[in-house]
């Protein structure tokens, strides 16, 4: 890449971050500090860093600070590290600052990390995106030493996504002024999911449906040069139409092979090892099970309830849970947990929030009332649990029960309070 193009780039790079529109995503930057931004593809990683470039120069930040480049540009050949210091290089010969270095999609780039780690000791600001959860790996963290945070970026929130149909909640009293058309937009939210991109489109499938192939074919098959790539599809199908059920590595691989491609307990490990590096899933632990069952016996979400409907026929009840799970992971963390005993079930458990949650699409059966009730309370009797709830898809209730307290809410509000 000759210095000519990168000065070119770093130019046109800056009028456009500097003046880009966007919707303020619920994430806060510390000052002071680096950052690696990761998550899925589309997701939202750069308009993060277009959001912070605005919040820098708004503290008194002076535009020419800001060295951005996006090295997915079709305009750049394959780089190398010694192409990163050039940039540095080329950015110095046109400005006398000291550059705020804002990297997109930078993991591309071989031997990324060094150049990352180098800029955090001449103590430069940093800010970097990246599609693969490799970005999170043990050997890059080494390297990196402490001098980065680690943020997830998500899909929006409820909240985001009612901001991007142009409704602020944050006024005093907005969700009862607003409450029609938030309702509609809970519905489109759980069916079409918070993809940034499709906050606006009326028909988000065939959108999702090339994002999914762009994940499938380029950051699973290709990137790890996977032969048997049918297995691998069965495979992502069989997790989506078990999405609230615990699966062992040896189920899962049994149940590919009867398709007729035979898959392997490995193979299985390693391809779900590959979803997770994608973000296509999150996988949620039981809290109550041994370090093995931990391990080989979990449960798995999709990023995204858009991604998870493109393979469901029903997809209702499994879209409740899975939003829910999103919803949790985004705001808590890793700490999340199903509670799963042969004497009760529980879907989710939060022993830092002190917090037990079941999710059913309705409970006016009777039956089905019972046995969310009866998992939390034997639940609440084993560790101590403050805070019951069952979210439902529109029934409100509280529910009143051996001493304690459960309450039900329908998922428009409880994504309201969440967020």
């Amino acid at each position: 890449m000759t210095k000519d193009l990168i000065k070119i780039l770093i130019t046109e790079y800056q009028k456009y971050v500097t003046g880009v529109p966007y919707i303020p995503r619920q994430i806060e930057c510390m000052d002071g500090q680096n950052y690696v931004f990761v998550g899925l593809r589309h997701a939202g990683k750069s308009y993060l860093m277009y959001q912070r470039i605005a919040e820098l120069i708004s503290q008194g930040h002076h535009p020419e600070e800001m060295l951005y480049f996006n090295f997915e540009d079709d305009r750049i050949d394959s780089l190398n590290i010694t192409d990163l210091e050039l940039i540095k290089i080329c950015y110095e010969e046109m400005y006398d600052h000291r550059p705020i270095f804002f990297l997109d999609e930078v993991q591309l780039v071989t031997g990324w990390e060094k150049f990352a780690r180098r800029l955090a000791d001449q103590k430069f600001q940093v800010y970097i995106t990246g599609s693969n959860a490799k970005m999170l790996s043990s050997e890059i963290a080494t390297t990196l030493g402490g001098r980065y945070m680690i943020q997830e970026v998500f899909p929006y929130c409820f909240a985001e996504y009612l901001m991007a149909n142009d409704i602020d909640i944050r006024p005093k009293n907005a969700e009862f002024k607003f409450k029609k058309q938030i309702v509609k937009l809970a519905d489109d939210y759980f069916l079409r999911g918070g993809m940034p991109e499709t906050a606006r489109m009326t028909n988000t499938r065939p959108w999702l449906s090339s994002l999914y192939n762009k994940i499938f074919f380029g950051d699973m098959v290709a990137r790890h040069n996977i032969r048997n790539d049918f297995s691998l599809k069965v495979l992502v199908r069989k997790l989506a139409e078990s999405v609230k059920q615990p699966l062992s590595y040896s189920r899962m691989a049994s149940i590919v092979s009867t398709t007729g491609k035979k898959l392997s307990t490995d193979a299985t490990i390693d391809y779900i090892g590959y979803m997770e590096e994608s973000w296509l899933l999150l996988p949620f632990e039981n809290y109550i099970g041994k370090l093995q069952d931990k391990e080989m016996n979990r449960k798995y979400y999709f990023i995204d309830n858009g991604l998870l409907a493109l393979f469901l026929l029903d997809p209702f009840t499994s879209l409740l849970e899975n939003i829910v799970a999103v919803n949790l992971r985004r705001r808590f963390g890793p700490d999340c947990y199903f509670y799963n005993t042969p004497k009760a079930e529980v879907d989710f458990y939060l022993p830092n929030e002190s917090l037990a949650i079941q999710v059913s699409y309705s409970i006016t059966d009777k039956d089905t009332l019972k046995r969310e009730i009866d998992g939390l309370l034997a639940l609440s009797n084993f560790l101590e649990v403050q805070h019951l709830q069952i979210v439902t898809k529109d029934e409100e209730d509280r529910i009143e029960t051996e001493g304690k307290t459960i309450s039900v809410v329908p998922l428009w509000i409880w994504m309201m309070n969440e967020d």
